[in-house]
This record gives structure tokens, C-alpha cells and sequence, in this order.
């Protein structure tokens, strides 16, 4: 795990710590995840948590660096939209309760999932 710090720098700065092999995809990722499985109960930060395809992209992300081929940070650092953004095979909510735990069909453009 990464220290608490790494976590709050910028994508600028974590891109290029990962461009330069100084922080692993997998690592960054890890560390993300138990913040989130941490502290979102407590501030129900979250409606639904990815973490086998946040670590499934982390490690192709691992691979593609690895090999040389670095594409930019915001494509390499994992975020958590809110769940107003669909994904294909994930429950969103739409921000209201009574499309809880509905999977969307679709995937929009602006996600990876």
C-alpha cells in the first residue's frame, strides 16, 4: 500500500509517477480500494464498489507500461464516478431509491467499464 499522501496528489503528478515506474497501476489501485472499502460505509460514499475491474484494468495498465507503452495519466488512474454514470452490467441508481440495484444495458463513452 501506498502512503495516505500519494493518494491526494494530482493526476499530473501521479501519471508521472507511474510513467516513470515509480508507483505500480496495481499498487495505486490497492490502495484506493481499501480507502473506499474503509471510509465509504461510514460517509455511504458509494453505491457499488468494481474492485475486480478496477484491479482488472490496473493490471492491463501494469502490463501496458511495462512494455513500454505509457498512454496518458487520466486514462491510467482509476476514478469513482457517481452513480449516475451507467455501466454495462453494474447497478446504478440514477439518484433515486427505487432504481436501486438495477444493471444498466449500456456503456456511455465517457467510462471504461
Amino acid at each position: 500500500m501506498v502512503g495516505e499522501d500519494v493518494l491526494y496528489l494530482s493526476i499530473r503528478q501521479l501519471g508521472e509517477l507511474l510513467r516513470t515506474r515509480k508507483l505500480s497501476p496495481v499498487e495505486l489501485t490497492d490502495s484506493y480500494l481499501e480507502r473506499s472499502e474503509r471510509l465509504g460505509p461510514r460517509l455511504n460514499a458509494y453505491a457499488t464498489l468494481t474492485p475486480e475491474l478496477a484491479r482488472r484494468q490496473a493490471r492491463a495498465a501494469e502490463r501496458d507500461i511495462m512494455h513500454g507503452r505509457y498512454r496518458r495519466a487520466a486514462a491510467r488512474i482509476g476514478y469513482a464516478p457517481k452513480d449516475l454514470l451507467a455501466a454495462k452490467g453494474y447497478p446504478t441508481t440514477w439518484g433515486a431509491r427505487p432504481m436501486r440495484g438495477r444493471p444498466s444495458t449500456r456503456t456511455p463513452r465517457s467510462s471504461s467499464a
